[in-house]
This record gives C-alpha cells, structure tokens and sequence, in this order.
C-alpha cells in the first residue's frame, strides 16, 4: 500500500499596527522562538477564520485578515523524533482589533510582542520558521491577494451526514 503524502496546513496571521509587527515568543523542542502568530487548520475551518482563532488564542488579540500575502511551503525535521514535516502555510494580513486583557495564551507561548522589521531581521537566529521572514518581506514588498482567491466549499463547513 502506498502511504500518501499529506503536508501539515497552517494559517499565519501578519500583524501589523504603526510599523511593527506582532510576533509570538514560543517554547520549542529547540528553545524559545520567535514566529507569526500561526498554527494548524482544524478541521471544518475556512483558512480566514482559522487564522483569525490562531491570532486570538496566541496573541489575545482579535484579528480580522482582509488579504491572503501567501501560499508557503517549508520543510522541517523535529530534532528530538527525527520526524520529516511539511508545512503548507496561508500568510494573512488584516485588520489587528482590540487586546482581550487577562486572556491566556495557548500552551507554549510565552507572550506577544511587538517588533520593527529591524529587529525582526535582528533575531532570525531566534525565528522558528524560514518563513517568519519571507512573509514579512513578501508583506512589505505589497503582495496582496484577494479572499476570494481561496475557495472553501460548504461540505467543509457543514459536512454531509
């Protein structure tokens, strides 16, 4: 039997307020790392909404994507299981909405922050994923694509019987 590949698909969210961008400061099996607020699409999830929850649930702070910046693919080996993983990242911007005070983070983060792109430059040793920096650029640069440019049918949304 052959095993099909299937690559881990995550949302990232780019959010940006007065020049600096809000980052999360997470634990790893490698140390603590800096990364988009960003995570797994669960299942019945349009793309949007799933990175509009990860913004949430990492930042505590609403957010609202009103362009896709990217469609992303990465490769990772877990260097405490040797584990071979693919990653198909939705890069977002948006709207940034207001900070829920006093709301957990998920598991792992260890809390939000704001950085300049320098700064963001400045610690890409400390980054989690290549792809921290080629989003931001790609954002910078002005790469925009409509919402509509990703397609989510209703049988994802509401699955048949």
């Amino acid at each position: 039997m052959t095993i099909r590949w299937k690559p881990s698909v995550t949302v990232a969210a780019i959010m940006e307020r007065d020049g600096k961008f809000l980052l999360v400061e997470e634990h790893t099996d490698s140390g603590l790392k800096l990364n988009n607020p960003a995570g797994h699409l669960d299942p019945g999830e349009a793309p949007q909404d799933g990175c509009a929850r990860e913004a949430l649930e990492e930042t505590a702070h609403h957010f609202t994507p009103t362009a896709l910046v990217g469609v992303y693919l990465s490769r990772f080996r877990k260097a405490s299981t040797g584990e071979d993983i693919t990653y198909l990242r939705f890069a977002f911007c948006g709207k940034v909405g207001h900070e829920v005070p006093g709301m957990a983070l998920d598991d792992g983060i260890v809390r939000a922050l704001w950085m300049t792109p320098e700064e963001i430059r400045a610690n890409a040793h400390r980054h989690r994923s290549p792809l921290l920096l080629r989003c931001l650029d790609d954002y910078l640069a002005g790469k925009r694509y409509p919402l509509d440019s990703i397609y989510t049918d209703d049988s994802v949304l509401n699955p048949p019987a």
